[in-house]
């Protein structure tokens, strides 16, 4: 752009209805949703729109603006006007206001005026802009806009999606009609405007129109002249007269909108850290974040990597003198961070890095140190008085181990005390937390979580290393407070960080497993794969690719002409549940086939997973995520032991593959009996489900009764099991609706069976109903143990966030209680068992489960600890129970 005199700024300019509209068609809707149900193409579009131009145009101010509605000035004058456009749908409602909260977090000025539309204020704004010597970019899918291009101004118009951008210059305005700027309304009123409903003239297209402006020169000169215009078409203008110039009306746009703020207004600022990040953490936009954070480098979010830190590197025994004077003394806590690889039950380690309280920090290369400066280190990490902070705790702790310098001690961990404060984010990643909390960017972790140091050498990766655990001491002490500040200090200093120990020692353990076994079942599962595909074929005479969605709708709706299921952008739906529904309506036996395949096809990648996991020592070492689920339940990964199919025989025989291992007697798995519906029962402190638990009968059976009005002896299977899916329905926000599916009855049926079990159990209707309005006013909900889980979408304006928001926070309290009671009996039993030094250990947790290995002769020892610790982790209003089993096999050992 060519500025005709010294330039005062550069002004960029968005349409934000337009570009928002352009988003949502440019970006598939399926892709993009949040946690909640929330679309959110729109919204990603736009914001990696801005980003990018903010990048791009380097803009010294910014505005972006809206329509208010479609009832503007102009529809007055012409009731027509965008007549044609089609109701907004309903994937985009909600979006709009979501960008709004985009750009208020980055603090970019929005403007709306009733009766004008956004390309009214943006005419505005780049007149009086163009007149103070501002340089001028404007973003919009509107062509109107090219009217307003000069030296000054430039358009920048989306040629495909949301990134490819054609700079409209005077020239290239020029170069594409023909015409000057100023003369494209003239233009635009000839050729009509499909998308505003502006009709053209019948038989004039821009060829013609573009002839006559340049012929008379402009179109006032046209109108007067049109007597002279020869032909069919001559006719046709003289015939449309009256609607070319409404058109020429309409097309030109305001410049003078009362604006209560001027372009000197709009100056760019900083964006506003914390809101981004819980706007960010909302809608799920990690890696949008990522990208804003590098191209707003500005001084307040981001300072110079870990230059600024000075690294002293400790080589042979001079870690000894270190520790002595930074890292010794009682009550100080020192940063730790590790360069190495873990998983499987173990790692790797390099070098190690210490930052001290005194702000001294130290790289250690442990193929460099002496023997005594090794066992200088190793007294260290090894002595819980010393207090040790890490970041993520759970993998180095399992490298350290493997390298026979296990630590203890553990005073803090970053990631699980950002874990506790805000468990709905996204990334605990130590680069990301880094520019959270401390606005500093440090060197960023690699895909796996771990650190990331092959930059620069070796003394530029310790260097790194050196910056890592600086931060993680800053960052220490900026989440401390808010840790004590959200009531979670007990969670994570007698939970949480506990836990991570206990989790390393379990992974260390792993669990034995039957080689031979599994391979009969992998041999097993894949022939079963092969004859449910070749029995699918023989009922539609040829073969198709069973795991293709176009081919299998090719040959469902096709080929055997079946229902059609949910339309989706890519066809109707095969996914497994509009499948079974399918099958259920025509009952046809390549579905019956199809559905076999599929079902086997995930034992069988399930089994081929394990082996793939299979250590040297025989045994799988699944690793434990604490920082997943926003509940606070654990999750399992490498594999993920928690996901064994139970439901099925098939899937009951891959858990006979797990065995007790050399050197151990048995396995012994503890399952809670129904701890979410005692839950349930001390919250809403129901007198009626309270006895129900007391009575010592069975629960459902003794709901059903009550509700059904009938004897316990005259309880159906039947009433049994619709109780029993009401009662855990409750307890996830179930509507009645999703009751009607899950049993399989009308939707007024399961309204009237939930009404009778309300009538009955009134405490649980009215904990249900507190649980929402106290999360609404409070903005968290909590478990019994003090886990908040906030819920911003119970104030949204949006009926499908907030609903979802509010089965979360039905959910989150039963849940994550627990989840909670959970870790606490894993605690006290591995606690009992190490106090009283038996060798029986925990191997895993399944959600309400727990599995461990007993020793020759502790079978009776180890059980009294477990009821005693799992029954007695947190004192409800019913009494916690347990059920007990035993088994060579973790199939046999169920219960």
């Amino acid at each position: 752009m060519t500025a005709t005199t010294e330039t005062k700024g550069r002004l960029l300019l968005l349409d934000g209805h337009s570009l928002a509209y352009r988003a949502f068609y440019a970006l598939p809707v399926e892709n993009f949703s949040t946690a909640t149900g929330q679309p959110t193409n729109a919204v990603y579009g736009f914001t990696s729109m801005l980003i990018n131009a903010l990048r791009d145009e380097d803009p010294t101010h910014i505005a972006v603006a809206f329509d208010v509605s479609r009832t503007t000035f102009r529809t007055e004058e012409y009731a027509d006007y965008k007549a044609n456009r089609t109701t907004t749908p309903d994937a985009f409602k909600g979006q709009v206001s979501l960008i709004k909260d985009v750009l208020d977090a980055m603090q970019v000025a929005t403007l709306e005026v009733d009766g004008y539309e956004a390309d009214d204020v943006i005419a505005t704004l780049t007149t009086s802009a163009a007149d103070a010597n501002y340089d001028v970019a404007i973003i919009t899918g509107d062509r109107d806009t090219f009217q307003l291009v000069s030296d000054r101004v430039t358009v920048l118009y989306p040629r495909k999606g949301v990134s490819d951008l054609a700079r409209m210059t005077p020239e290239a305005v020029i170069d594409k009609y023909g015409l000057t700027p100023a003369q494209y309304p003239d233009f635009a009123a000839l050729r009509g405007d499909p998308s505003d409903n502006l009709p053209g003239i019948p038989g004039v297209g821009e060829k013609t129109a573009t002839k006559w402006i340049r012929e008379f020169g402009s179109f006032p000169s046209l109108v007067d002249n049109a007597d002279k215009v020869t032909g069919k078409v001559g006719d046709a203008l003289r015939a449309n007269l009256a609607q070319v110039i409404t058109n020429r009306r309409l097309t030109e746009l305001v410049r003078d909108v009362p604006l209560e703020l001027s372009p000197d207004d709009l100056k760019r600022i900083d964006w506003d850290r914390e809101q981004v990040h819980r706007v960010f953490d909302a809608l799920e936009f990690r890696v949008l974040r990522e990208r804003l954070a590098q191209t707003l480098q500005n001084v307040e979010e981001v300072t110079e990597p870990a230059a600024d830190v000075e690294v002293t590197t400790l080589r042979g025994d001079a870690v000894a003198d270190w520790l002595d004077a930074h890292a010794s003394a009682r009550g100080v806590a020192t940063a730790v961070a590790v360069d190495g690889r873990w998983g499987a039950g173990g790692g790797t380690v390099s070098t190690i890095a210490l930052a001290g309280s005194d702000g001294a920090v130290s790289a250690v290369p442990l193929d460099e140190l002496t023997s005594d400066g090794r066992d200088r280190l190793r007294s260290w990490l090894v002595d819980q008085t010393t207090k040790k902070i890490l970041h993520d705790a759970n993998g180095p702790m399992l490298a350290l181990a493997d390298a026979g310098l296990p630590l203890e001690g553990l005073h803090f961990d970053t990631a699980l005390a950002a874990y506790v404060i805000r468990p709905d984010q996204r990334s605990y990643d130590l680069a990301d937390l880094a520019v959270r909390w401390l606005h500093r960017d440090i060197t960023p972790a690699d895909t796996d979580g771990q650190l990331s140091l092959d930059t620069e050498g070796e003394s530029g990766a310790l260097q790194n290393l050196g910056g890592q655990a600086k931060a993680v001491a800053d960052l220490a002490g900026a989440l401390e407070p808010e840790v004590v500040e959200t009531g979670a200090s007990s969670l994570l200093h007698e939970v949480e960080q506990p836990l991570t120990g206990l989790l390393v020692d379990m992974e260390r353990h792993g669990i034995a497993v039957d080689t031979a076994a599994l391979d009969e079942l992998r041999t097993e599962f894949a022939g079963e794969v092969k004859r449910a595909a070749e029995a699918a074929y023989e009922v539609i005479g040829h073969e198709v690719n069973l795991g293709s969605p176009k081919q299998l709708q090719a040959v469902l709706f096709d080929e055997l002409g079946m229902p059609k299921t949910k339309r989706t952008k890519t066809g109707y739906t095969t996914d497994a549940d509009a499948l079974t529904a399918l099958f259920h309506q025509t009952d046809h036996q390549f579905l019956a086939y199809l559905l076999r395949h599929r079902d086997v096809s995930k034992l069988l990648v399930t089994v081929e997973g394990l082996q793939r996991s299979i250590a040297a020592d025989g045994r799988i070492h699944t690793m434990f995520m604490q920082t997943v689920a926003a509940t606070g339940r654990l999750s399992s990964t490498d594999p993920n032991l928690q996901n064994i199919p139970v439901r099925t025989e098939e899937g009951r025989r891959i858990r006979s593959t797990f065995v007790v291992g050399e050197g151990f007697a048995t396995l012994m798995t503890a399952d809670y009996s129904q701890v979410e519906m005692r839950i349930m029962a001390h919250l809403s402190e129901d007198a009626g489900l309270i006895e129900a638990f007391n009575s010592g009968e069975d629960l459902h059976t003794t709901v059903a009764s009550r509700v059904f009005n009938v004897p316990q002896d005259g309880v159906t299977a039947e009433m049994r099991s619709r109780i029993k899916a009401m009662s855990y329905g409750l307890a996830y926000g179930l509507s009645a609706y999703g009751l009607s599916q899950q049993l399989g009855v009308p939707t007024d049926e399961a309204r009237a069976l939930m009404d009778e079990y309300f009538a009955r159990f009134g405490g649980v209707r009215d904990y249900l109903a507190s649980v929402v309005a106290d999360a609404r006013k409070s903005g968290y909900t909590e478990t019994l143990l003090g886990r908040r889980r906030y819920l911003p979408d119970l104030t949204s304006d949006n009926r499908q966030r907030r609903e979802m928001a509010e089965r979360m926070a039905l959910n989150a309290p039963i849940q994550g209680s627990a989840a909670d009671i959970v870790k606490v009996a894993m605690l006290r039993v591995a606690g009992d068992l190490r106090d009283r030094q038996l060798r029986s250990r925990l191997l895993l947790q399944v959600h309400d489960e727990l599995v461990l290995e007993i020793a020759e002769g502790e079978q009776e020892v180890v059980e009294a600890i477990v009821r005693s610790r799992m029954c007695g982790a947190y004192t409800l209003a019913v009494t916690l129970d347990i059920s007990i089993g035993y088994g060579r096999t973790w199939h046999e050992a169920a219960h």
